[in-house]
C-alpha cells in the first residue's frame, strides 16, 4: 500500500468509481472555466462603470456622453445611459419601464453561470459520497470473497473509495467560495444600477419639464 500513488489507486478503481471521478472532473473543469470568466468579466464591468460614472459626473452634455459610451462596451451604467438617451423626451413611467427592462437584462448577464457554481457546490459532495459508498461496498464484497479482513486486503479498496470523497470536496469548495464571492460583486453592481436608474429618471424628468416649460 505504501508504494501506491493516488494515480495508481484511481487506475485500479472499479468502473463506477472511475465514472464518478470523471463526472467530478468535468464539474471541476467547467467550474474553474466559469470562475476565470466571471472574474475577468466583473473586473472589466467594474472598471468601465467607474470610468463612465466619472465621465457622467464631469459632463452632463448627453450628446457627448453618448459618443463616449462606445468605449464602455460591458458597463451596465453605459447601457442604461444609451437606453435613456434613446427615449429622451418620453414620459416618466415610460422611462422607468425602459430602464427596468435594461436592469433585468444586465442583472441576468451579471449573474449568468452562477447557478452552475451553486449546483456544483451542492451536488458534487454527494456524487463523491456515492463513489465512496460504492467503493467501500466493493471492498467488503472483496473481503467476503477472500475470507480475510486484514488491513492489506481492506486498505486499497477503502483508499480508492475515499478518493471519490476528496474529489467531490475539491470540486465543491472552490465553487461555493466563488459563487458567494461573485454573487456579492454582482449584487453591488445591481445596487449601483438601481441608483443610477433613479438619477437618470430624475435627470430626464427635469429635462423634459424644462423643455415643456420653455415651449409654453
Amino acid at each position: 500500500m505504501s508504494g501506491d500513488t493516488v494515480l495508481t489507486l484511481i487506475l485500479q478503481a472499479g468502473p463506477v468509481v472511475k465514472f464518478v471521478l470523471v463526472v467530478l472532473l468535468c464539474f471541476s473543469i467547467f467550474s474553474w472555466a466559469i470562475i476565470i470568466y466571471k472574474y475577468i468579466l466583473l473586473s472589466k464591468v467594474e472598471k468601465e462603470s467607474a470610468a463612465f460614472q466619472r465621465a457622467f459626473l464631469r459632463n452632463r452634455q448627453w450628446d457627448i456622453l453618448y459618443q463616449s459610451t462606445r468605449k464602455f462596451s460591458v458597463s451596465p451604467l453605459a447601457n442604461l445611459f444609451r437606453a435613456a438617451y434613446s427615449i429622451e423626451g418620453a414620459r416618466r413611467e415610460e422611462i422607468k419601464s425602459t430602464l427596468k427592462r435594461v436592469v433585468a437584462m444586465e442583472t441576468s448577464r451579471l449573474e449568468k453561470y452562477l447557478t452552475f457554481l451553486a449546483t456544483t457546490g451542492s451536488t458534487t459532495p454527494f456524487i463523491g459520497l456515492f463513489g465512496t459508498v460504492w467503493g467501500i461496498m466493493n471492498s467488503f464484497m472483496g473481503i467476503g470473497r477472500v475470507g480475510a479482513a486484514s488491513l492489506a486486503v481492506v486498505a486499497p479498496g477503502i483508499a480508492e473509495a475515499l478518493i471519490a470523497t476528496a474529489a467531490g470536496l475539491a470540486a465543491a469548495i472552490p465553487a461555493v467560495v466563488a459563487y458567494n464571492y461573485f454573487l456579492s460583486r454582482s449584487r453591488r453592481n445591481i445596487i449601483m444600477m438601481e441608483d443610477f436608474c433613479q438619477e437618470l429618471t430624475d435627470s430626464l424628468t427635469r429635462s423634459n419639464g424644462e423643455a415643456q416649460t420653455g415651449t409654453i
